[in-house]
């Protein structure tokens, strides 16, 4: 999601909840993504896993950017879309783990702890490396419109 502010792109990125990423910040945040279940649509996934992460509606016309492969070996299908939320209100899905390891005590944790709008400069510096070309495409994209 982009947003214009003051004549400026601001980009939506998520932290990831968990204690993993509890004290990561810069190249920890990302665009809402998850996986896309056997035989559903990747543009119905996309919808899915932000209204999942997020607990806003992913609405509008939706524009298609290059998948990217990040350090892990994932592909990650993209698309951005123009909106507005605050991100404050957000409500996420959760997920359960082991925490701290190897104390057989299960803790619930939100996929996404905190979300935010950045403009450019900041949000390529926040997201995750392999995600920086989606920003760039998007800004390329729609200062060709």
């Amino acid at each position: 999601m982009y947003r214009r502010r003051n004549d400026r792109l601001e980009y939506l990125l998520v932290h990831p909840g968990g204690p993993f990423w509890a004290k990561k910040d810069q190249g920890a945040w990302t665009i809402p993504k998850g996986e896309i279940e056997a035989g559903e649509d990747p543009l119905a996934a996309a919808k899915r896993e932000f209204e999942e992460e997020l607990g806003f509606v992913a609405a509008g016309e939706f524009i298609q950017l290059a998948p990217i492969k990040q350090k892990s070996g994932k592909v990650v299908h993209a698309w951005a879309f123009e909106g507005d939320c605050e991100p404050s209100a957000l409500k996420s899905n959760t997920f359960t783990i082991e925490w701290p390891p190897r104390s057989a005590r299960m803790m619930e944790f939100p996929e996404v702890d905190r979300a935010e709008f950045f403009p450019i400069e900041i949000a390529t510096q926040k997201i995750n490396p392999a995600q920086i070309s989606f920003l760039e495409e998007t800004q390329r994209k729609l200062e060709s419109q």
